[in-house]
């Protein structure tokens, strides 16, 4: 028998993926759970396995290639029988309702309208019938029939505020897909900044006309940040608050502790205090580890701390995440977060170690400059961005002392977060960091 190994889903509202490569030849013989290609989405490359053994037959991906979730990865020729063919019915008794899932729904309607035409009919309609859409009607009626999409994608619609039944779908049988999603909010975005007076992006001359050129095409790290950084910009209202901590007392302790840790894991860096000094500024402040769900008109408190870290990488920018950093030690977040940028240095991250955050802090002090205007992880409502500490002159106590002093800068959510409270809890954050003793009650 044959088994035929197809992408099934990678994560939520994942709908392709790069191949990076192929672990597997065509005539090897390969063990049910062994790794035969990697596979780069997001910020992650990972390693996918296949569910069966056998003789590889055929291979129909190649390094460079993209691939989408269902698309074939391997061909297999299998030592079983009917266990085989059980393995490969799975997924299509899964797949088969996908497209059709949905239009299944009109005898709902049909009983609604008992004038309407039998059930036949309407079934050779139904393209035409999401189209004349154009006035909603509201979320709460029961004639609407739900819009034809899986659960990432329903799920990705609810985060960005888009009501389905708007997306023109791309896939099997009008199916809705997560780029239909994300390409809905451009083009809204695009007609919105149209209807203000802004033009959208002019075609790009051709530079080579002026001289030597080289194209590159976007990597998927590169080309996902890209995608998520524009929305993030066009979605949330920014506005970015500006401060700096007196951090002399705190240094002279961190760098105390360092030595006496000698060679012992986990690092003790600004980058691990200014997470706790975060974690007591959320608690005093729960506006800024919410998010905005616009559609409900509501506000989503999280009642826990989950912080996320940018990491620089040679691959890209990587944001892991720290979990429960209240529950957490010094010593174990500074443990945690060398391992976590040990893995995205060797992009060996999980998916789900990049998500879920609360909040974000980016450190551009280990590289320089005086301040910068981080954009809001959408959908987190702020970030905090750290810059290069440097000693300056600083009147204490009517006295000119030497302070080591680190500028901190705060972009938010302007529609969630007032100016005041932006400035409250930027102020939070450095009087914590000011403060060893502080930073050890409230953190």
């Amino acid at each position: 028998m044959t088994f035929e190994f197809e992408l099934q889903e990678l994560g939520e509202g994942i709908e392709q993926a790069d191949v990076v490569n192929v672990l597997v030849e065509e005539g090897h013989v390969i063990q049910a759970g062994q790794n035969v290609v990697e596979l780069e989405t997001e910020k992650a490359v990972v390693e996918v396995p296949c569910p069966e053994g056998g003789r590889v037959v055929k291979v129909h991906v190649a390094p460079g290639d993209k691939v989408s979730v269902g698309a074939a990865i391997l061909t297999i020729e299998t030592e079983k029988g009917g266990a085989v063919s059980e393995k490969k019915a799975a997924p299509a008794v899964e797949e088969a309702p996908a497209p059709s899932a949905e239009p299944e729904q009109p005898p709902v309607l049909e009983e609604e309208k008992p004038k309407a035409a039998p059930p036949p009919p309407p079934r050779a309609e139904e393209p035409a019938e999401e189209p004349l859409v154009t006035e909603p009607p509201p979320a709460e009626s029961p004639k609407r029939r739900p819009a034809p999409a899986g659960p990432a994608t329903r799920r990705l619609a609810r985060e960005l505020g888009v009501d389905l039944h708007q997306v023109s779908g791309s896939g099997p049988g009008g199916r809705i897909t997560a780029e239909d999603v994300r390409a809905f909010v451009k083009k809204s975005m695009t007609a919105a900044m149209s209807g203000l007076g802004a033009a959208a992006p002019p075609p790009l001359p051709d530079f080579s006309q002026w001289g030597p050129v080289e194209r590159q095409p976007l990597g998927a790290i590169r080309r996902k940040t890209a995608e998520h950084m524009a929305m993030a910009w066009q979605l949330v209202p920014h506005v970015t608050q500006y401060d700096a901590a007196d951090i002399t007392e705190l240094e002279a302790v961190r760098k105390r502790y360092a030595v006496s840790r000698g060679d012992a894991p986990g690092k003790v860096t600004v980058t691990v205090l200014a997470v706790k000094a975060a974690m007591a500024a959320l608690r005093a402040y729960p506006q800024f580890n919410a998010s905005l769900d616009a559609a409900g008109g509501q506000l989503i408190f999280k009642k826990y701390y989950h912080i996320g870290v940018a990491v620089d990488t040679e691959h890209g920018l990587f944001v892991p995440v720290l979990r429960d950093v209240d529950r957490k030690s010094v010593v174990d977040l500074a443990v945690e977060i060398e391992q976590l940028a040990e893995r995205a240095r060797q992009r060996k991250l999980g998916l789900e170690e990049m998500k879920g955050g609360t909040f974000t802090i980016t450190n551009l002090g280990g590289i320089g400059g005086t301040a910068f205007s981080p954009i809001v992880n959408y959908p987190e409502v702020a970030i905090l961005g750290i810059s290069r500490a440097r000693k300056e002159q600083v009147v204490r106590q009517e006295q000119v002392e030497q302070r080591i002093m680190m500028p901190v800068s705060l972009s938010y959510d302007h529609r969630v977060i007032d100016g005041a409270d932006g400035a409250r809890f930027l102020r939070k954050i450095c009087e914590v960091l000011s403060d060893p003793m502080q930073l050890l009650l409230e953190a």
